[in-house]
């Protein structure tokens, strides 16, 4: 059982999970089985696992793969997790000790984790950056429903638009609290993110994102007057700014930013461009 091998592992090794650190350990069979069936390894997969911990989705990723990639920021923990490995005899497995958002990635076209849930969002839009097949990651339900969320829904985001244009992104299941240890005070879920290129995503897309969702009850040609400092450093006047905005497509700046389609939001971005001259 995952729960007693958990327990006993940490007992073993005196460590308190923080929960601040984002330290939830997964402790349901049934569960980790299900991720494991949902990534469809192969022996010529290279995996990367964000989060390692003590090796509870390592191993099995390890037993399927050609070679894990598994990153891991607490010290003590990674100990524990090379000792795991050397017991079991476990050579696939390249254990790289820090802070996942500010290392490099080597190779790999699979990922699999169990994210931190801190750093939930600078890790996905990292891992936007890479070329790989497909990632089955563990979030928030509250993070995952945003990723999936459609224009009108309430927890429709900036991070919602982004999952549209540059992924596919599909959530397989929830999760619920007692499937760890501690327990996180939230439920979880795990999501099939496919990357897909999407060239118009480009900064000033993203700056012009920004803009519109510091203000997503507005209207979008008033939330861009509000927040044009995201999109832009020049210091333009105000009333430079309300006649640029004008000019674009008038049923766009009119319609309330929840409600903007990610395509709406790109010929908004490309049309402010155009005119700015950028």
């Amino acid at each position: 059982m995952l729960a007693q091998e958990t327990s006993q592992l940490l007992k073993k090794h005196q460590i308190r999970l923080n929960r601040r650190k984002g330290q939830n350990y997964l402790i349901n069979d049934h569960i980790l089985a299900r991720i494991i069936e949902n990534s469809h390894l192969n022996d010529s997969d290279v995996v990367l696992e964000i989060g390692a911990g003590i090796g509870t989705l390592t191993i099995p990723l390890a037993e399927k793969s050609s070679k894990v990639v598994a990153f891991e920021q607490d010290k003590k923990i990674v100990r524990v997790l090379k000792d795991r490995l050397q017991e079991l005899k476990i050579s696939n497995v390249e254990v790289l000790e820090g802070d996942a958002t500010k290392m490099e990635f080597p190779y790999f076209n699979k990922v699999v984790s169990n994210l931190p849930y801190q750093i939930s969002s600078p890790i996905t839009f990292k891992l936007l950056n890479h070329d790989f097949d497909y990632a089955i990651l563990m979030y928030q339900l509250e993070f995952a429903q945003r990723m999936v969320a459609q224009p009108g829904e309430s927890n429709y985001s900036r991070l919602s638009v982004m999952m549209n244009l540059c992924t596919h992104t599909e959530l397989l299941f929830k999760v619920p609290q007692n499937a760890f240890l501690p327990p996180p005070r939230i439920s979880s879920a795990v999501i099939k993110l496919v990357p897909q290129k999407n060239p118009q995503v480009d900064e000033f897309f993203i700056n012009t994102c920004r803009a519109l969702f510091q203000h997503k009850k507005k209207k979008s040609g008033k939330a861009l007057l509000q927040s044009f400092h995201e999109i832009s450093s020049l210091d333009l006047d105000r009333s430079h700014i309300r006649d640029l905005i004008q000019k674009l497509d008038t049923k766009l700046i009119e319609e309330r930013v929840f409600n903007l389609k990610g395509e709406e939001i790109l010929t908004i971005s490309r049309e402010l461009k155009d005119l700015m001259e950028i």
